[in-house]
């Protein structure tokens, strides 16, 4: 069985079949979903997705595109509802240099503010990190996120020589449907070079769909064309890529 480790299912693209579509799920191979927020407004989204499927899970956080619309009581909010039994990680934060939506100093102080939380609050992190290579690093030094309870770099993108500093901090590198694409050299590289045991998997779903359905809508459906990549990447089976991933996931959010 397959963990999906970041989906987006309270995104629009899955309003006109969401719940069949989740509910298919687990007959076809994925086990577990943790659903990531991205807007504030997602927030509610996501508990209501967490307490209505059993294998959903939650990771309660604001995207650096929408911080714009924090403040103090959201970042309570986010607080009081990584308290909830199904809520596993603080995310998804970081920084997103691409569309220059919010400022980078307005980015990097929330980013800050939720990575506090995340410590204070014993919860793992997941970061969202675009165009944006070294000012994360350095953040993530200067934070000693090394230090804290764990964190996903989701749909890691960048070099194996910036791969190489967040696995000796000890964090996962999150591989999506990207890693199937011919111009994904970069990404190859990097799969080829990480340890199994500090890889997850993830669609970002209803984004970046994997070869053979690239430009389509993504969902969970498609995590075994990225296993079955990543495990011909590695020169190893397939049900090894699975069972890892999983056992990584379930490690990192205490499942």
């Amino acid at each position: 069985m397959i963990f999906e480790s970041h989906a987006h299912y309270d995104d629009e693209a899955f309003d006109e079949d969401r719940e069949e579509l989740l509910n298919s799920l687990q007959d076809s191979g994925v086990e577990s979903v943790v659903n990531v927020c991205s807007t504030v407004e997602s927030i509610e989204d996501t508990v209501r997705l967490m307490e209505k499927y059993p294998f959903v899970y939650g990771a309660i956080g604001v995207h650096p595109d929408e911080v714009g619309d924090m403040d103090g009581q959201v970042l309570e909010k986010i607080r009081r509802l990584l308290c909830h039994p199904k809520a596993v990680a603080v995310g998804e934060i970081g920084l997103d240099y691409h569309w220059n939506k919010e400022s980078h100093q307005v980015q990097k102080e929330w980013f800050c503010a939720q990575m506090e939380i995340a410590r204070q609050e014993k919860k793992p992190f997941i970061i969202h990190s675009r165009d944006a290579a070294q000012d994360t690093l350095q953040m993530m030094k200067e934070l000693r996120a090394g230090e804290m309870y764990g964190g996903i770099i989701h749909c890691f993108s960048y070099s194996v020589e910036i791969a190489r500093e967040y696995l000796n901090m000890g964090l996962f590198l999150g591989i999506g449907g990207v890693i199937t694409f011919s111009n994904a050299r970069k990404l190859k590289e990097v799969a080829e070079y990480a340890p199994l045991t500090q890889l997850v998997l993830e669609t970002d779903c209803p984004y970046l769909s994997p070869v053979p359905n690239r430009g389509k809508r993504n969902s969970s459906l498609n995590l075994p064309y990225i296993a079955k990549e990543l495990a011909n990447l590695k020169g190893i089976s397939y049900d090894q890529v699975v069972d890892v991933t999983s056992a990584n996931a379930k490690k990192l959010f205490g499942l």
